[in-house]
């Protein structure tokens, strides 16, 4: 090959560094403050090898952050071109420094002319979904040392559990782009009615989902359903839950439709240690009215028009429980300028976290000026105070005035 033929095929590092960029971030790890996934690594490192500080961190365009640390030195973030890090990641194999001050390429650096005074180095690069070097597992100590092959097997044994770790981010941000493809998109048309919903998951993918669709009656069939847990697994039984809700009789009664989907469902619940609590409906628009069956549910306000408010008699016990527990159907009828609004338990959590909340939720509802307004309040009001523990997820329902 000639000389211009290589010149012709070296990669571009303006390239590279903007692939390694969007390698980092779609781990969708950075800002996101500690995580115990990583910190037990951490601890674990450095306990195993007595080092002054052992760390994960991640190297962006302009600076390292350490996404996790352990030990009694203190690492600060900084600037990526004094970072032992960002030598790491330009390299596919670990990097040792025994002693710092010996080693031309960081003798100078100012972690060990000054602060922390590092004199020793170990780093395993870590790589993002496409194969880029984003980041490390490092040791770090204040006086020199040697380092084997039993203890360099015994770093990269370790290092192989952070980027398991990171590549469980990856896949979770695939889940999540999936789960949020699977709720509804758009409001349904359905004459003097507007119908919005909002589903926002504690984590990356959460347990909770709503749902619409025609009925072959002309009615329109509403799900809001809280599987019992967090993460993936409960994500996985959503999908689950919602598949059976869709094939359900679609012009079956919203009790009907709970019996069957729990009849369905229970074998699979009971092996995998899971209970869904469920509220499913029917709007009847040229009745004016909500038929639903509650399933341990149990958060359903109507808010009238005039500010008034009521709280549905709640019906039988959750999906998972019994195989042949028979469900109840209530009936909501909707004056105009009511708004009748199905909610999961994560929303409580956004004000006391008890139903003592109730009257001040109904009052949050009746002050909006339409459907739409109800799903942007809570939302704004997620993002404002955090979602703690649990999803938020609601569907209302309002007859225009």
């Amino acid at each position: 090959m000639t000389g211009q033929a290589l010149l012709d095929t070296a990669p571009d590092p303006v390239l590279a560094e903007r692939e390694r960029l969007l390698d980092l971030a779609a781990l969708d790890v950075l800002g996101r403050g500690p995580e115990e996934r990583f910190d037990r690594i951490t601890r674990m490192a450095q306990q195993l090898f007595g080092v002054s500080a052992a760390a994960v961190t991640l190297v962006t365009d302009a600076v390292q952050v350490h996404k996790s640390q352990a030990g009694p030195m203190l690492l600060s973030d900084g600037r990526r071109e004094h970072a032992f890090c960002d030598v790491t990641i330009r390299r596919p194999e670990l990097l040792v420094v025994e002693d710092a001050t010996k080693d031309e390429r960081f003798a100078d650096n100012p972690s060990v002319i000054g602060a922390p005074g590092i004199r020793f180095y170990a780093g395993h690069p870590m790589t993002g979904p496409g194969g880029h070097r984003v980041g490390a597992l490092c040791l770090v100590d204040d006086r020199p040392r040697h380092f084997g092959a039993e203890e360099r097997a015994l770093l990269a044994e370790l290092a192989g559990w952070v980027q398991r770790e990171l590549d469980r981010s990856t896949e979770l941000e695939s889940a999540a782009r999936v789960q949020a493809a699977l709720l509804p998109l758009g409001a349904p048309d359905v004459a003097g009615y507007e119908v919005t919903g909002m589903c926002l998951p504690s984590g990356s993918v959460g347990g909770d989902f709503f749902d619409w669709h025609p009925a072959p009656d002309g009615q329109l069939v509403l799900t809001l359903a809280d599987v019992m847990g967090k993460g993936l697994p409960a994500a996985i039984v959503t999908a689950m839950v919602r598949a059976v809700m869709r094939s359900t009789a679609r012009d079956a009664g919203p009790a009907e439709a709970v019996r069957e989907a729990a009849a369905t469902l229970h074998e699979d619940l009971e092996r995998t240690g899971r209970l869904v609590t469920m509220c499913h409906a029917k709007l009847d628009a040229a009745g004016h009215r909500v038929r639903f069956a509650d399933a341990g549910h149990g958060l359903m306000l109507l808010v009238r028009a005039d500010g008034s408010f009521a709280r549905p008699a709640a019906g039988g016990l959750p999906l998972g429980v019994l195989a042949d527990e028979e469900w109840p159907e209530g009936v909501v009828d909707l004056a105009p300028g009511d708004t009748v609004v199905a909610f999961s338990d994560g929303l409580l959590d956004l004000f006391d976290g008890t139903t003592d909340s109730l009257p001040e939720i109904a009052a949050a509802i009746w002050d909006c000026v339409d459907a739409a307004h109800v799903v942007d309040r809570f939302t704004v009001l997620a993002r404002r105070v955090g979602i703690r523990s649990d999803d938020v997820t609601l569907v209302a329902i309002r007859r225009t005035p």
